[in-house]
């Protein structure tokens, strides 16, 4: 898995494992801290996040190409402040008033504009890495490897928002709205930790670090050797644009089904789901042992995978520890009920895409060895396809259930914590099926000179269709809950159908 790998991936994912923990850990109780300090309903507090997410995903498109001019490198140092800046704002407890909403809104505007710097020019540098002949059969392996770095940072964030909530409210005594901002301010640390990283090995990316005196110097070299454009030059690059927009169509659709998990997914964990659980059901509930866990995996993999009876035993060892830990924590709280917070839904989502990379990757790679794996845009219409067998999940789940003014804890008709756990892995297997492969189509087929910005419009169509978030957010207490689901299960299949359609023209840029 790991093997045969540039040494600047590691570097690159672990900057950005920092940035992560701090934006998700304030996008795990974002929306819940719009309602508890301003009073928004939620359809206003869903167009908030909504926007904001699409600001997030549509800057990129001008961060590119401003790192196309001044080096992607200085992007990520510029971004990586702004973002500082931007956090520290938003932890400001400004109260509720107007000047508030003022401070949050440059907040987030300033988030906003130094992740389009920061995010979309690392993962071009991550392409960049694969160029080398020598690295270039590993593309997708990269990605998936640097998609997994990505959600180790968002793994942890959503117990460190509620231990941080609930730590401002029961040793500061702050209120329920104020000590959400103590959480927000953890961002600040992640982007420390985040830019330290990046500094501290950036030799091992130096090559695709293209500064602005590198780049006027691969410029003055293009200048030398610079020809015509051919008709079948003009033909290729079209033909791959075309393509990639085609992507782009789908990808918003997905995007706007995705994310709900921290909008209308997280209304049905607060409104609809049981608020304590026992057993293993509670046992989920602590990211120690979903770490202990995926710990297990790896080192499963490593028995297997190992070619020394050192590393073997080293696996097993590890294995046998991760079972003891697991057998202690369940008799220690096999009768103990465990409080479910709501923002804790969201650690699930990473948890299996960390969890479930190497299966993934093992399982393409055993595909590739027969000469079967599917075509990164085949992998992509699958991935819209189990997406909406997501939300028939969430239909079953729902049947029955009516909105009420009021949510009590002991309320009959909440229903098992299970139903939004098994939704969660089913969106991280359609995750895993698009998103890092997206990523590595776009890095692959994107022609030479627009690779900033076709990565810039692949944010870009994740941005239409986070702003489209916000929907469902307004169909809630208006339609019943299994029409809210039943429109992301019609639009993800409708999605699966075009993608298939196309499937010639994608497949022939590959």
């Amino acid at each position: 898995m790991f093997e045969n790998q540039p040494k600047g991936l590691y570097a690159l994912a672990l900057a950005n494992t920092g940035e992560r923990f701090g934006y998700y850990t304030m996008l795990a109780i974002f929306v819940l801290f719009l309602q508890a300090n301003f009073g928004w309903g939620e359809g206003l507090a869903g167009t908030v996040y909504a926007t904001f997410l699409m600001l997030v995903y549509f800057l990129p498109i001008v961060g590119g190409a401003v790192a196309d001019r001044i080096g992607y490198g200085r992007c990520v140092t510029i971004g990586i402040l702004v973002m500082f800046l931007g956090y520290l704002l938003l932890a400001i407890p400004a109260g509720a008033g107007s000047a508030a909403i003022v401070i949050m809104a440059t907040a987030l505007l300033m988030i906003s504009i130094g992740t389009s710097l920061f995010k979309g020019n690392l993962q071009v540098m991550v392409g960049k890495l694969y160029d080398d002949p020598q690295y270039t059969s590993q593309r997708d392996a990269g990605f998936s490897i640097f998609y997994m770095a990505i959600n180790i940072g968002a793994l942890f964030a959503p117990t460190a928002a509620t231990k941080l909530h609930a730590w401002a409210m029961n040793s500061l005594g702050a209120s329920e709205s104020t000590a959400y901002h103590y959480a927000f301010g953890v961002a600040c640390l992640s982007l420390i930790v985040s830019i330290a990283i990046y500094y501290g090995f950036r030799w091992t990316f130096a090559k695709v670090d293209n500064t602005a005196k590198k780049k006027e110097a691969v410029e003055e070299k293009v200048v030398e050797t610079k020809h015509e454009e051919t008709p079948e030059d003009k033909a290729d690059t079209h033909s791959r644009l075309v393509a990639l927009f085609l992507v782009f169509a789908v990808v918003i659709f997905f995007w706007m089904a995705f994310h709900q998990n921290g909008l209308t997914l997280t209304y049905f964990a607060r409104d609809f789901t049981q608020t304590t659980a026992t057993g293993i059901t509670g046992m989920l509930f602590d990211v120690t042992n979903l770490l202990a866990v995926i710990v297990a995996v790896y080192a499963l993999f490593a028995l297997f995978q190992s070619k020394t009876s050192t590393g073997k035993t080293i696996a097993g060892v590890i294995i046998l520890a991760c079972a003891a830990f697991l057998d202690y924590k369940y008799n220690l709280s096999a009768h103990e009920t465990v409080n479910v917070e709501v923002p804790l839904f969201q650690q699930f989502n990473p948890c299996f895409v960390v969890m479930l990379t190497p299966v993934s990757m093992a399982l393409f790679g055993w595909l590739a060895s027969k000469g079967k794996e599917p075509s990164a845009p085949r992998k992509i219409g699958f991935g819209m396809l189990v997406a909406g067998i997501g939300y028939v999940i969430m239909i079953i789940a729902s049947i029955g259930l009516k909105y009420s003014s009021s949510y009590p804890a002991d309320d009959p008709q909440r229903v098992s914590t299970l139903w939004l756990v098994s939704t969660y892995l089913v969106l991280t297997f359609a995750e895993l099926l698009l998103s890092p492969m997206g990523i590595s189509f776009v890095s692959k087929v994107a022609p030479q000179k627009y690779q900033g910005v076709m990565m810039g419009c692949w944010f870009g169509a994740t941005a239409v269709g986070n702003f489209l978030v916000q929907i469902p957010a307004y169909l809630w207490n208006n339609v019943p809950l299994t029409a809210v689901w039943g429109v992301l299960v019609a639009l993800c299949l409708a999605s699966f159908l075009f993608i298939f359609s196309v499937m010639k023209k994608l497949e022939k840029v590959c």
